[in-house]
C-alpha cells in the first residue's frame, strides 16, 4: 500500500510541473525579443582615435604607483605569522593532552 501511495503522490505534482514548464517556455521568447536597456552614460566618452588603437604599438596609459592591493612581503609576513601561530597552538594542545594522559594513568 505504501508503494502505491508514494507513486500517487509523485504523479499528483506532475500537472503543476508541466504547467510551470509550459508557462516558462511561453514567456521565454517574449523576454528574449526585447533588447536590454543600456546603462545611463554608456556613450559619455567619444571613441578613441584610430591611430591610438591601430598604431604600431597599442598605447596604454601607464601608472607609476599601483593604487590599492597589498605588497608581496606583507602577504608573506601574514602567512608566516599564521603558520607560527598554528604551530604554537598545536604544541600547546599536544602538551595539554599528554599531561592529561599522565594524570589519568596516575589515578588508576
Amino acid at each position: 500500500m505504501n508503494r502505491i501511495r508514494r507513486i500517487c503522490r509523485c504523479l499528483a505534482g506532475l500537472p503543476r510541473r508541466a504547467s510551470a514548464l509550459l508557462a516558462s517556455a511561453a514567456a521565454a521568447p517574449a523576454m528574449l525579443a526585447t533588447a536590454p536597456p543600456l546603462p545611463p552614460g554608456w556613450n559619455k566618452h567619444p571613441p578613441m582615435p584610430r591611430d591610438y588603437v591601430f598604431g604600431p604599438v597599442v598605447k596604454v596609459p601607464g601608472h607609476t604607483v599601483v593604487v590599492g592591493g597589498m605588497p608581496g612581503w606583507q602577504i608573506t609576513l601574514i602567512a608566516a605569522g599564521a603558520a607560527l601561530l598554528a604551530a604554537v597552538l598545536a604544541v600547546i594542545a599536544d602538551r595539554a593532552r599528554a599531561a592529561r594522559r599522565r594524570q589519568m594513568a596516575g589515578v588508576g
